[in-house]
């Protein structure tokens, strides 16, 4: 870090609430401890969301998604997240088992609201939960039950900067690398990069559930 932002550096929550203005009363009438009617529908319809946990190997943000709805709302107070196949780093898991805090963000295609879900989680390989969760005849190995602290809706003003879902730029989507050529160059090319990109679609497809 430099000398510069040393200086500068915001230490007190005195000095970061100077900067800032005050919260609207929106801001805090929107938040409450349970999964409103309003906020289920959100939940139901979204396909995708991001699941932060911390342990002391540090902090995660995974990727969570599926078919709209694929996180089940049990009660007001509860959710149930399948987890399906994945990479195998298990790190929100082993964090979870260290730390059982957890945040959600869930994401609907086109809607610049977003919700966010603080809560505590649990790993369950209850069969009963597992079979309900199963695709094609194969459950997840285990199922995140959450239960929910706090709930509120996040404004869509950082969707609308970003442009998330406007059209895709091909161009800029071919300039970035490929998951081969960024394991490649990784490993010193101990991984064949281009066999790797050229297997991905199949073996993904092949590795849904």
């Amino acid at each position: 870090m430099s000398k510069s932002s040393m200086t500068h550096q915001i230490t007190t929550i005195e000095e970061l609430t100077n900067i800032y203005d005050a919260a609207s009363e929106a801001s805090i009438k929107k938040e409450v401890s349970y999964l409103h009617p309003h906020y289920q529908v959100i939940i139901n319809a979204s396909p995708f969301a991001v699941l932060a946990t911390s342990g002391p190997e540090g902090l995660d943000a995974s990727p969570r998604g599926d078919a709209a709805g694929f996180v089940h709302i049990k009660d007001e107070k509860t959710l149930l997240i399948p987890d399906r196949r994945g990479n195998n780093r298990l790190d929100s898991l082993r964090n979870i088992i260290h730390d059982s805090r957890v945040a959600l963000l869930f994401l609907v295609p086109g809607l610049g609201e977003t919700l966010r879900v603080n809560g505590e989680a649990i790993i369950s390989k209850d069969p009963e939960l597992l079979n309900q969760f199963s695709v094609n005849g194969k459950p997840p190995k285990t199922v995140l039950v959450i239960h929910v602290e706090t709930v509120f809706f996040q404004c869509s003003r950082a969707i609308h900067r970003s442009g998330l879902w406007q059209a895709k730029n091909e161009a800029q989507l071919r300039s970035i690398p490929t998951p081969g050529k960024i394991l490649a160059d990784l490993s010193n090319s101990t991984i064949d990069g281009e066999k790797y990109d050229r297997e991905l679609p199949q073996r993904i497809q092949s590795t849904l559930y």
